[in-house]
């Protein structure tokens, strides 16, 4: 059992299917961004939000910022201009399989993880997009933590500053798996579930479909 790319797509609506020209995104970018003297996210968001026209440098400073802190959660924890080509990709409206990339990063971190388990070595600070990892682990573990994802609820956006949040019904698998409140299970106690074996009932082959009881959300 390991994260795939049907995972990827109904966990985040990343696109899987653009052409993946990789050796684009080693070439030179089109402009610099100074990402070292910016005094860290705060500073790097009141460099390039000035207000105005948003052109394209904007624009793939803004990308480079999601990328960078959202999506790959570089180990540095601050700016840097890693995934700036990649911004720029977007910025200027061209596709790229953005979620085959996220999941090459989700298995470079499984790697290092496991590099650290078989050296006996603190797994530290790897960065990564454990989110991803967490919100896999959460989908195919709900019968473990004993869960019901069609009982899940999501807050809704259309209330009123200051009124109480209103809830509604989950409406994708994404939802589902990022509303789970995982107090009870850490990541290390479902490694403990992989190595030690999981009850027959609470195995998870088709996270999104049960050909019993389809799943719909």
């Amino acid at each position: 059992m390991t994260p795939t790319l049907l995972d990827i797509l109904m966990l985040t609506g990343l696109n899987i299917s653009a052409p993946d020209r990789s050796c684009d995104l080693l070439s030179k970018t089109d402009f610099k961004l100074d990402t070292w003297n910016t005094g860290g996210w705060k500073g790097y968001i009141e460099r390039y939000s000035k207000s105005g026209a948003t052109d394209h440098r904007k624009h793939a400073a803004f990308l480079n910022m999601w990328l960078e802190k959202y999506i790959f959660c570089s180990k540095s924890v601050s700016p840097t201009s890693n995934t700036l080509k990649m911004a720029e990709t977007l910025a200027s409206g061209n596709h790229i399989p953005l979620g085959k990339h996220l999941l090459g990063s989700v298995f470079h971190l499984l790697h290092q993880v496991s590099v650290q388990h078989r050296a006996d070595q603190p797994i530290g600070n790897l960065g990564g997009p454990w989110w991803f990892f967490q919100l896999w682990l959460n989908t195919y573990m709900h019968k473990t933590m004993g869960l019901n994802l069609r009982q899940m609820s999501f807050p809704s956006e259309n209330y009123a500053e200051g009124q109480p949040i209103q809830i509604r019904r989950c409406t994708s698998f994404g939802e589902v798996a990022a509303i789970i409140a995982n107090d009870t299970f850490s990541v290390t106690d479902f490694f403990k579930c992989f190595y030690n074996g999981f009850a027959n009932e609470s195995i998870v082959w088709f996270a999104y479909h049960d050909f019993e009881n389809p799943v719909k959300l």
